[in-house]
């Protein structure tokens, strides 16, 4: 199977090695973990031919015997070089019990460099950070962005390639798929969808309301980019019949996030400087499979799906990305990377002057010289002499800029 690199992790996680730090890829099922861990593989057996690597998948059953950490301790123990530099790859580590004891261990022995992967940001914010704290980095792997999606596609870029790449999501698995044939799309994204569902919320929370959870799920899917707070979306869903409490509602919430299916952004305080603790907005770490759950006709929610794939966007460049709250006016994301600001508007259509005055106007309240961006699908870009200094960039151009 043709394995295509992602340069933008690979680089990051070969910067990494052998400074004494275990590397973490973190992120969804199916985002494309695996696939990283043997590109870093492949590196190691061609840059360093003298290594001895070991790699372990708990995906396939020649390692099934491996259940907890002894057993993990043991496979490693036995194989380690005592000449050359070894690395430890554990694809699916959290499928190893109390695998951070094992994990401890060979650390704090210094033999060998490890990378893991894992699918549940509960297992790293509790297991890892107590037995492990300071001697990881977590790595996020995402879904692919505009510009990967092309590559794996082997797509042209173009609107017809945009318009694909905003109603089938960015799953690398896809690529074996005919994404113009809406069923074969419809299947490949349930499977996964399902997967993660069942494996690392519904079994690892031991959830018993599961109707609840996949209930809340298509809830947010069709409330992406809205403000809302726990106990408003408790009582959504109490008035659609499905009696709930604030407490519950923040665990289920939790679990969704913990497995990547869902992230959150705060709201940030644009003249204030500071991060508020209440109400927030809730995006898909993979816009495909918010469509799975709201249908794939992208009319009437365009908007949504056009914030969610400018937040990928952001963040995959490394971006912290918070809602900005401007007086009585919201900015749609506020990105800081280090020194580095810049505020963003999304919007379909530039299609009315009440349209143009709140996109661009509110960027124009803001008194700082940060860069700013009204993004949109408008055929026509470029500045708008009543509003100089706000960059308008096609959502097409923009998905293609470093930033």
């Amino acid at each position: 199977m043709e394995v295509i690199n992602r340069p933008i992790y690979l680089n990051h996680i070969v910067s990494l090695l052998d400074r004494g730090t275990m590397i973490i890829l973190i992120g969804q099922r199916r985002v494309g973990k695996s696939f990283m861990l043997k590109q870093v593989q492949n590196w190691i057996q061609m840059n360093i031919p003298a290594a001895n690597t070991l790699y372990i998948s708990k995906e396939l059953h020649a390692f099934s015997h491996i259940t907890n950490a002894d057993e993990l301790y043991k496979y490693v123990d036995t194989r380690l070089s005592t000449e050359h530099k070894n690395y430890l790859l554990i694809d699916e580590v959290q499928d190893i019990a109390h695998y951070e004891n094992a994990l401890r261990s060979l650390q704090a022995e210094d033999r060998c460099q490890i990378i893991a992967t894992g699918s549940n940001a509960y297992v790293f914010s509790s297991e890892l950070s107590t037995r492990l704290a300071g001697r990881y980095i977590e790595i996020p792997i995402h879904s692919l962005t505009y510009r990967e999606f092309l590559q794996f596609h082997k797509r042209e870029d173009s609107d017809k390639s945009l318009q694909e790449y905003l109603r089938v999501g960015g799953l690398p698995g896809l690529c074996h798929y005919d994404i113009s044939d809406e069923s074969q799309v419809r299947d490949y994204l349930q499977g996964v969808y399902n997967t993660v569902m069942l494996r690392d919320v519904i079994a690892r929370e031991s959830i018993r309301n599961v109707s609840f959870i996949e209930n809340l799920a298509s809830f947010i899917a069709d409330n992406i980019g809205k403000l809302v707070s726990t106990r408003n979306i408790a009582n959504t869903m109490t008035s659609l019949g499905t009696k709930t409490s604030d407490v519950a509602t923040a665990s289920y919430l939790r679990f969704l996030c913990n497995a990547y299916i869902i992230s959150t952004i705060q709201r940030y305080d644009i003249h204030g400087k500071r991060l508020f603790e209440q109400n927030y907005k809730y995006y898909f770490t993979d816009h495909g499979l918010r469509n799975l759950l709201c249908g794939f006709n992208l009319r009437g929610s365009i908007e949504k799906v056009i914030e969610n794939v400018i937040l990928l966007h952001l963040v995959v460049q490394g971006f912290r990305v918070a809602v900005g709250i401007l007086r009585n006016a919201e900015i749609d994301f506020v990105a800081t990377r280090g020194e580095k600001t810049i505020y963003l508007q999304a919007t379909y259509l530039l299609a009315s002057d009440e349209t143009i005055r709140r996109e661009f106007g509110n960027l124009q309240d803001i008194k700082d010289n940060y860069p700013k961006y009204v993004i949109s699908m408008d055929p026509v870009s470029g500045e708008l002499p009543e509003y100089p200094g706000i960059h308008h960039l096609h959502l097409r151009e923009f998905l293609k800029t470093d930033l």
